[in-house]
């Protein structure tokens, strides 16, 4: 599993990228949503990159704001989905 260093290197990168906002504009507790730096859209986006870069399945109790506020949150979320995901992985 990747350090959590680098999940949040990839996750604002992802995130500088969709908003063509340059690198000081987003830091790892910026409010994305709140300051409208993605949207709707961005968001499907977002989870879109996160199942496939992290090979993780985003389910529909998953999708609160408290799980993608910033990138400290959403690189939270990947961690505890990448090991739920694992731990399950090895029961069945």
């Amino acid at each position: 599993m990747e350090n959590l260093i680098t999940i949040k290197d990839k996750i604002r990168y992802f995130i500088l990228k969709s908003s063509y906002l340059s690198e000081d504009k987003v830091n790892n507790e910026t409010m994305i949503f709140f300051q409208g730096i993605l949207d709707s859209m961005g968001f499907i986006t977002l989870i879109n990159f996160l199942e496939e870069s992290f090979l993780l399945k985003a389910n529909d109790d998953d999708l609160v704001e408290t799980n993608f506020e910033s990138v400290n949150a959403i690189a939270d979320f990947v961690v505890r989905k990448l090991h739920t995901e694992k731990v399950l992985d090895e029961i069945l």
